[in-house]
């Protein structure tokens, strides 16, 4: 099959569709639906209703369905990626956002509701999208964003310009100490990749960046406990921080969060597939601190 290639768009599109099938690609009509609509530059609602008629196929889309049937990142053929409001521009050397992130933002944007003018840090922010979401969202917050990676940083410097995100080059383990003590919400979605648990996706074992997935040492858990650690240093007393994990990890940070006596109203929340996919805290304050004294 070369889906494209002097065919009607609904002809290529579901000779598309059967190819990335075959290749094994999760989502194969939407991905085939997308990359056409990528050449078109009409949105999906349009696309379809062409779909309707006797539309040729774009010029080059054989080329950029054969790419996906390789398992390139439908997000490194377009160069988009959509995480919640936002249109991000990514690519090689940054990690993609997932959906399943989107719902960490909205437990920020949740806790932020009523707050004047509301101090924001993302650590690892990759290409933005948390930042990014929080700054768009909520326009009275103060929002800053660290990144480590050189390539990372980059992709995030492009997408967050717009926004007025400050955002610096730093590690996360001990990034902006000159602002310890003001932030009403640090938000992080740190590696936590076990060293040996390699990703069973093609698109993400050999296109995400291995920084931006393995968490360090072999439970995954170094970058994760240093992020809650800056976190503690960084935060108001009262201030919130809510971190993205694997499901397996849920409970081991709950108890971390509560053993080291810093924190409280630890919490597990589940993303839209019933995940345990993020778990907040709440730094106590100086009353809370005398009192375990």
């Amino acid at each position: 099959m070369n889906p494209g290639s002097g065919q009607s768009l609904v002809d290529a599109v579901r000779e598309a569709t059967a190819l990335l099938a075959d290749a094994g690609v999760p989502s194969p009509r939407v991905d085939a639906e997308l990359l056409a609509e990528h050449l078109l530059g009409v949105g999906l609602g349009r696309l379809r209703a062409l779909m309707l008629g006797d539309s040729p196929a774009p010029e080059g889309y054989a080329g950029l369905v054969a790419e996906r049937a390789q398992r390139i990142p439908l997000q490194h053929i377009t160069g988009v990626a959509h995480f919640r409001h936002l249109e991000l521009a990514v690519g090689p050397g940054v990690f993609i956002p997932r959906p399943e992130t989107e719902s960490v933002v909205q437990l920020v944007i949740d806790r932020l509701q009523g707050m004047a003018h509301p101090k924001v840090v993302d650590l690892g922010t990759g290409s933005g999208a948390i930042a990014g979401s929080i700054a768009y969202e909520v326009p009275g917050a103060e929002v800053h964003a660290v990144e480590f990676s050189e390539f990372a940083h980059a992709w995030a410097a492009k997408n967050l310009q717009p926004l007025r995100v400050s955002l610096v080059r730093g590690d996360l383990r001990d990034a902006l100490p000159e602002l310890n003590g003001t932030f009403d919400v640090v938000v992080s979605n740190p590696p936590y990749i076990p060293a040996e648990a390699i990703p069973n996706e093609p698109e993400v074992a050999l296109h995400d960046p291995p920084e931006a997935l393995y968490g360090g040492g072999a439970d995954g858990m170094e970058l994760p406990t240093a992020a809650a650690a800056s976190a503690a240093r960084l935060l108001v007393p009262g201030g919130y921080f809510v971190m993205e994990h694997a499901e397996v990890q849920a409970a081991w940070i709950a108890a971390m969060l509560r053993n080291t006596g810093l924190w409280t109203d630890v919490r597990t929340h589940y993303d839209l597939n019933g995940k345990e996919r993020a778990t907040s805290a709440v730094l106590r304050g100086p009353t809370h601190q005398a009192m375990k004294e």
